[in-house]
């Protein structure tokens, strides 16, 4: 399974706050993609192509034009996911081409910063959670639904406890 993270950093405080962000956002996704091949059965993960993610680490401007334009909400968001696979109709859908362009993940800076600080924890962990949660849904995970919540809850723990990062769903005391 070959998988391609293409980084666009719109936001350059993104540099400054995370140093080292390729290697973990190169980290983050073997992390993820392993964890998610061993645990379900995703063709796309099977594929003999190459597999493409965009990310982009941006900020609340864009982010919120974005979450307005495609999500008819007016705020701004920490993440924002657009998947590129039709999981159901994926073999004749993806034939033709070399690779599979999986999807696209935007993060905004200025609303994970205020997040971590919300929530006492470093910048690091969180920015690490946002991408496996971006990643899981691109993959075909969602969280519209109760049982579907904690179903992507239970891979993102593991997930993050895989690469260090403790629960990011338990309430400090």
């Amino acid at each position: 399974m070959q998988i391609n993270l293409q980084i666009e950093t719109e936001e350059p405080r993104w540099l400054e706050a995370i140093p080292d962000i390729d290697a973990i956002m190169q980290n983050v996704k073997n992390a993820t993609f392993d964890y998610v091949a061993a645990h379900e059965n995703i063709d796309v993960l099977k594929a003999d192509k190459p597999i493409i993610v965009n990310v982009c680490l941006s900020n609340d401007a864009h982010v919120w034009q974005l979450n307005r334009d495609f999500r008819n909400q007016d705020k701004p968001t920490n993440v924002l996911s657009f998947a590129n696979v039709d999981f159901d109709d994926f073999d004749a859908q993806n034939e033709p081409f070399a690779e599979i362009e999986l999807g696209d993940i935007i993060i905004a800076y200025e609303t994970m910063v205020r997040e971590a600080e919300t929530e006492n924890i470093t910048l690091y962990a969180h920015f690490c959670h946002l991408l496996v949660h971006g990643f899981l849904h691109i993959l075909g995970f969602d969280h519209i639904e109760d049982d579907e919540a904690e179903y992507m809850e239970s891979f993102e723990k593991a997930i993050l406890q895989s690469i260090g990062i403790a629960n990011p769903y338990e309430e400090s005391l």
